[in-house]
């Protein structure tokens, strides 16, 4: 059984396929009534759904945010740089506990098992047995979940030569290798935005006004976005000055942070994100290449 957004999604594709027109809405755009104890059924909340829906039909659009169901094909292929991202977190914790259980030890080497039967403790005798077995169980595991992540970058390597051309195209610049390309391309660049707000407004890195009567303030980004696409959005953010530092982006970040370190470094890593973002999607849809960046050679 398929559980979540998946779910829901073939059941749209599903509708869809037999001409039966259906929409799915986010249900955190739907106002509610804010009292402490609201009364809540089955019944008042599909009368609640019909109010909302005859306000769409009516042609008020903030009603609601009406979701767009990808394609099959689509929903599939996001399923590996997800995939991979577990994987990598896996990856950490097991590490990390070896670490914690013994020091000057490097489980990812190749040669694990030769370091471990050089070991010893403190005060110079033999692991204790117990402790040696669960290093090389955890070792193990280990292993198996690195095996597992260079199966997925295999797929998408192969994936990405086949099926996906944006994210060859997104490769051969500098900074941006086949693994964030693939999250671009699977997570952000698969819809069809019409402006720049719109790519801002899906990662979440477009910015919340404040205005009321005299006080005026932003309250930052809104983060109601694709989460997974804003962290590699970030990421490649901090990527991108590094291998592209004559780039107008680059520059254009560096007069404004200057020698300043902290907070505002990461305030601007932020904006320079979305910048950078709204770049690539103008470099895909219309091969515009950003001012001043580098491909590959």
């Amino acid at each position: 059984m398929l559980r979540g957004r998946l779910r829901r999604f073939l059941a749209a594709s599903f509708l869809c396929d037999r001409g039966i027109d259906n929409q799915v809405l986010d249900a955190a755009s739907i106002l509610v009534d804010r009292r402490s104890r609201r009364a809540k059924t089955d019944r008042l909340g599909a009368a609640a759904l019909l109010r909302t829906l005859m306000a769409l039909e009516r042609g008020e659009p903030r009603v609601c945010r009406v979701v767009r169901v990808p394609s099959f094909e689509q929903e599939n292929d996001r399923r590996r740089s997800r995939e991979r991202a577990r994987l990598v977190n896996e990856r950490g914790q097991h590490s990390s506990r070896v670490k914690g259980l013994i020091r000057d030890f490097k489980p990812a080497r190749r040669d694990w098992r030769e370091q471990l039967e050089t070991l010893c403790t403190a005060d110079g005798r033999d692991l204790p047995p117990c402790l040696k077995n669960e290093i090389k169980r955890e070792c193990r595991r280990l292993w198996q979940v690195i095996e597992m992540i260079m199966e997925v970058e295999a797929e998408q390597r192969q994936a990405a030569e086949t099926t996906v051309p944006g994210i060859v195209q997104l490769s051969h610049l500098r900074g941006i290798g086949l693994t964030i390309a693939s999250v671009m391309m699977n997570e952000v660049f698969f819809r069809d935005f019409q402006n720049r707000r719109e790519v801002a407004g899906y990662l979440g890195l477009a910015s919340r006004p404040w205005s009321s009567g005299a006080v005026s303030r932003d309250q930052g980004i809104q983060r109601s976005g694709n989460p997974r696409a804003r962290r590699s959005a970030i990421e490649l953010g901090w990527l991108w000055l590094r291998h592209q530092p004559d780039s107008g982006l680059a520059r254009w970040f560096h007069e404004r942070v200057g020698a300043g370190k902290g907070r505002i470094r990461r305030i601007m890593i932020v904006a320079l994100a979305r910048k950078l973002i709204i770049a690539l999607w103008r470099y895909l849809t219309q091969g515009l290449l950003s001012e001043g960046a580098m491909t590959k050679a």
